[in-house]
This record gives C-alpha cells, sequence and structure tokens, in this order.
C-alpha cells in the first residue's frame, strides 16, 4: 500500500548569530507537485483528464483533490465520487499523482477542464482577476444572521489555530485552515504550504465524511485572506471566515456581494470586520 511523503524534512544549515557561526539541523516544510486525474467511465468507455498541477505539502492529498474538485462545481456530492487512489507504478511520481474515479454515468461541463489549471502554492490559480471572470456559478447570498458567534469567540480562535498547528510549530513554513463550529470547537485542521490548499484540505474531508454544506461554521485561516479563499469557502457555504491577516480588495467585493462575514486582523485584542458585522455578538 503506498503511503505518502512527509510533511517535513531536515536539512543542514549556517546559523549566524552575534557569538559566531555554527552547522546545525532544521526543518523545513515539503513541497512538491501533486497532479490531480480525473477519470469517467460511461457505457463502457473510459476516459482520463488531467486537470490540475498544485505545489502543495505531502498528505492528505485525497481531501485536497476531491476539494479542488468541489470548489470548481466538477462534483457536487460525496456520491459522485467512486474513489481516490494514487497512481501506482508511476514511481517516483506514485505519490505525486492523484486518479479521481467519478461515479459511472456522471457528466460535467467539460469547457471547465480547458483551463487546465497549474496551480502555485503562493497565490493559488491565478488569472481570476475579477468577479465576473470567476463566474462563481449556482452560488446565492448566504443567509442573513446566521449563525451568531460571540466576539469573545472570534477572538479566541488565533490561539486556538496556533496551539494545532503542528507543522507550523516544527518549521514556520506552512499555512492552515481550520473550520470551527460556532462556538468555537475545532471540527478540522489541515496545514499546508498553499493557503488555498489548506482550505481544500478542509473542504474535501468534509465532503468526503458527506457533512457538506457547512452552513453554522467558521473558517479561519492563516496570513491574509484572498479571493480565492472566498471563493472556496462560498461554494461550501461557510458564512463566516476569518483571517490572523488582511483581505483582499476582492475578497472583501465576494463577502459583501454574497452576504459573508469577513474578520481580518484578529487577536485576542480585537478584530476588524470587512464585511457583514451582523452575525458577531457583540458586549
Amino acid at each position: 500500500m503506498l503511503l505518502p511523503h512527509h510533511h517535513t524534512t531536515r536539512v543542514r544549515i549556517l546559523r549566524t548569530q552575534p557569538a559566531g557561526e555554527m552547522e546545525r539541523a532544521d526543518v523545513v516544510a515539503v513541497e512538491e507537485p501533486l497532479e490531480i486525474r480525473l477519470r469517467q467511465r460511461d457505457a463502457g468507455t473510459r476516459r482520463e483528464h488531467s486537470i490540475a498541477v498544485t505545489m502543495r505539502t505531502p498528505g492528505h492529498d485525497f481531501e485536497l483533490a476531491a476539494g479542488f474538485l468541489y470548489s470548481e462545481g466538477i462534483v457536487r456530492e460525496r456520491a459522485d465520487i467512486e474513489r481516490i487512489t494514487y497512481c501506482e507504478g508511476t514511481a517516483p511520481q506514485e505519490y505525486n499523482i492523484v486518479n479521481v474515479d467519478l461515479r459511472p454515468g456522471m457528466t460535467f461541463d467539460e469547457a471547465r477542464l480547458l483551463r487546465h489549471f497549474y496551480i502555485t502554492s503562493s497565490c493559488g490559480v491565478c488569472g481570476k482577476a475579477s468577479l465576473e471572470a470567476l463566474e462563481v456559478q449556482g452560488c446565492t447570498s448566504l443567509p442573513a444572521g446566521e449563525p451568531l458567534v460571540d466576539a469573545g469567540v472570534i477572538q479566541s480562535l488565533p490561539s486556538a489555530l496556533h496551539d494545532a498547528q503542528t507543522d507550523f510549530q516544527r518549521t514556520g513554513g506552512v499555512h492552515a485552515a481550520a473550520l470551527f463550529d460556532h462556538a468555537g470547537r475545532l471540527v478540522c485542521l489541515r496545514e499546508d504550504v498553499g493557503r488555498h490548499n489548506a482550505v481544500d484540505k478542509v473542504v474535501g474531508e468534509r465532503l468526503l465524511e458527506g457533512a457538506l454544506p457547512l452552513s453554522g461554521h467558521i473558517m479561519m485561516v492563516s496570513g491574509r485572506t484572498s479571493f480565492e479563499i472566498l471563493q472556496k469557502s462560498l461554494v461550501a457555504q461557510v458564512p463566516i471566515v476569518i483571517s490572523v491577516g488582511a483581505p483582499s480588495s476582492l475578497a472583501v467585493d465576494l463577502a459583501r456581494n454574497f452576504g459573508m462575514t469577513l474578520v481580518g486582523f484578529t487577536s485576542d485584542e480585537g478584530f476588524n470586520v470587512y464585511a457583514d458585522s451582523g452575525r458577531i455578538v457583540r458586549g
């Protein structure tokens, strides 16, 4: 049985400090490509599409593939995916290729595949310059005032996120996405060199568990909040997105257009609300 590569690896470094220089071991996050291949069976015909290559931290690769397909609208529910496997027999790349078999007879808009995604760990899917270019299909505004979250809960989330980031504590080199319920209880956390990958892993984990949509939940991300993170959260119907850093202008636009609560610069001392403060209970 194939096992994915490690999340981290050791390297030798030269440490420079006022007392002098010394060689020592250090731990860094692993970054490797993952190719996602989509396979269909219909009336005895089998087709295969290579639809994405992303630079990611190995681990939870099946969740990453499932979350990516969901956020792009290729799959809509757990039943659309028959199975997910590594591509055995393709050494040395066998851990870096994932096959997603769709349920027999399932169809989808193949025009979506023409973009042939290449995703970098730093910026996500590039070229989505506006709301119009993204074409968020089938998404409607989320119900107002649901759920209600206490401001104190929001201020507690950065420390809860940090405490659960085991790979970050070892390397300082990965992002995290975490799903919390409205009371601040951790549901799922994933880490990755790409913040968008971490979100896909969280959404994919919930998809494979049959636990979508994510209404009533909070998505918390490390670093800044990009348009793409808001888009992925919207597709999963997450009403509240919180980050420890700043949002982009397009992230703010998307949140305001679809009735999402967007919070940034979150700490135990306070936070900024960029969209829909109506879900936050203060005082």
